[in-house]
């Protein structure tokens, strides 16, 4: 099989193509062969050397992909050969086959094309489980989530407007907070010149963010509790923003408030198998329906995973780098 190696920790140029042994699925695996590909920022930190993968898993990036059923290992029923489907990945998905947990994979939901059914399994399970399955947000809540335009924000502000809940969205751009209002965003904030804890006060009546979905870490902590509202849930998905900071228990203490970290690729198979059998149940009839909608900001092919790379961290696209086979 092809598959993008990382030669040595570094920048995007240590990234090139090459030919490796095709996998086999073991007992309760299926053999897939990739169509695509996403990108995501977890790709960028392995490739730096900060975020190894989990015991066992795949060293080749790549955290979700789509494609066909090339194969099944022992024990699985659920799954045949030509089935078209996407997957959660612990890694591997820059390659032209890969091999998974039988229940990380999922049906390709209903007027979703396999190219761009690579975009959807890292948000989904991302936003499902973290605002969902353990923040609870409610309809009607206010809702706060950082970087409404990128890949998980864009699909994150859908999901919530979908559930009925009123959206908060940061973006760096005009342009970029524009996108988040037609994604469904009600209040947007241009974190380079507005203080969010302020606004998110000011715009709910000083009631405060039920819930945030945070991928920025240390250097938000402190305002973000800011911003929470009595028995608000601070979920807190990465460290962009550094891993260290400081935390005014008094604040959360006088909030009820709640504060979670969580990692998805280390969970075991049967947690995330948990995760995607929920997101199959609650979110792909959404996405079916038009409701929520996979944001593609370009394709490219695989060999051009360096320039892929280069381009999420300029920062200047709005949802998913997609890679085809």
């Amino acid at each position: 099989m092809r598959a993008v190696i990382v030669s040595e920790p570094g920048g995007p140029d240590v990234l090139s193509l090459a030919e490796l042994p095709d996998p086999e699925p073991g007992p309760g695996e299926v053999l897939l062969d990739v169509a695509a590909t996403a990108i995501n920022r977890a790709d960028l930190l392995q490739r730096q050397g900060h975020y190894p993968p989990p015991p066992g898993a795949s060293e080749i990036l790549g955290l979700e992909c789509s494609g066909t059923v090339a194969a099944v290992g022992p024990e699985v029923t659920d799954w045949q050969v030509g089935d078209q489907v996407c997957a959660l990945l612990a890694g591997g998905g820059y390659a032209t086959r890969v091999v998974v947990p039988a229940g990380q994979v999922m049906p390709v939901p209903a007027g979703v094309d396999l190219i761009t059914a690579a975009a959807l399994p890292e948000v989904a399970c991302t936003v499902w489980s973290n605002v969902f399955m353990i923040a609870a947000l409610r309809p009607e809540e206010n809702f706060l989530v950082h970087g409404g335009a990128g890949g998980i924000g864009s699909f994150a502000i859908q999901l919530a407007a979908a559930n009925g809940s009123r959206v908060i969205t940061t973006g760096g751009t005009p342009e970029k907070l524009d996108f988040c209002r037609e994604l469904g965003a009600d209040v947007t904030i241009n974190y380079r010149d507005e203080d969010f804890v302020e606004v998110v006060k000011e715009r709910t009546d000083g009631h405060g963010a039920d819930v945030i979905l945070d991928n920025m870490g240390a250097k938000y902590l402190g305002r973000n509790v800011d911003a929470l509202a009595t028995e608000g849930r601070l979920v807190i998905i990465g460290m962009q923003g550094g891993s260290r900071g400081e935390l005014d228990i008094a604040t959360l203490l006088r909030k009820r408030g709640a504060v979670v970290a969580t990692a998805l690729r280390a969970r075991p198979p049967a947690d995330k198998g948990a995760i995607c059998a929920s997101v199959v149940e609650h979110v792909w009839p959404l996405v079916s329906d038009g409701q929520v909608r996979p944001i593609v900001h370009t394709t490219m092919p695989l060999d051009q995973a360096a320039a892929a790379h280069a381009l999420m961290e300029a920062g200047d696209h709005s949802g998913k780098i997609v890679l085809t086979t």
